[in-house]
């Protein structure tokens, strides 16, 4: 029997993490029980054959393997689609770089008695990205200056550390979202916001990758700058298309 809780985790080229990550959230205490899935994009590294393993060992954990990398925004509409088929009530997403910390998954899910979507925020604390190089600050912080200003939220719109109350959304509003890159996170966030979901955010301290590389490159920069002028000009002259009924 499944829980109420499942954590998600999209991984690609994760090898060296997917264990570790698994293991610092099995060491977490919760008020209830929980289910992790993992969702692999055929990763070359052997990231799949690793979760494979992980979930002989531990009924609790499950995993959804793809034939290509289709993108990280529709791997995170496929875990909030396998959630709401499975019934959970409460959904947490979060990286596989160990840039996520498992510690503030107790904090999501105490937020996440109120909310509809708790949201881990760059941008509460001065400190969050200190450990960051010059490059990725200055895209993340003109990322965020772009959707407050331009889609008048004044969240941090483009984490992927969320929870979300699948019990308190329609599935519906998820079915609006069309990108399935980075843009996806802004999207979906000014798609919620807009359909009156309540949102709260918690400051989290985000560090640099211990292994591997950023997954993002300046072409998805580039892609979702674009997708980002998109939705100001949809939410500007189309904005009914975007509110589920």
């Amino acid at each position: 029997m499944k829980n109420n809780l499942l954590i998600f985790i999209p991984t690609y080229n994760e090898a060296e993490n997917v264990k570790i990550i698994y293991q610092l959230i099995k060491s977490i205490q919760l008020p209830e029980k929980f289910d992790i899935l993992f969702l692999d994009d055929n990763s070359p590294d052997g990231t799949g054959e690793i979760i494979n393993e992980i979930a002989v060992s531990d009924p609790s954990v499950f995993y959804i393997h793809r034939k290509g990398k289709y993108g990280i925004g529709s791997a995170h509409q496929a875990g909030i689609a396998w959630a709401y088929e499975n019934h959970y009530k409460t959904l947490i997403t979060m990286d596989c770089d160990l840039t996520h910390s498992p510690e503030y998954i107790v904090k999501f899910f105490e937020a996440g008695k109120n909310s509809g979507l708790v949201l881990g925020s760059r941008y509460l604390e001065k400190d969050s990205l200190k450990t960051w190089n010059l490059y990725r600050k200055l895209l993340t912080n003109l990322g965020h200056f772009l959707t407050k200003n331009m889609l008048n939220m004044p969240y941090d719109a483009s984490g992927a550390f969320r929870l979300y109350r699948l019990d308190l959304i329609n599935p519906g509003v998820f079915e609006l979202i069309q990108s399935k890159s980075y843009s996806f996170f802004f999207e979906s966030l000014l798609i919620l916001h807009l359909n009156k979901v309540k949102i709260t955010e918690i400051p989290i301290k985000l560090p640099k990758r211990t292994y591997g590389n950023s997954k993002m490159n300046i072409r998805d920069a580039w892609t979702s700058f674009y997708f980002l002028f998109k939705m100001f000009k949809k939410k500007q002259f189309f904005k009914r298309t975007m509110i589920y009924d």
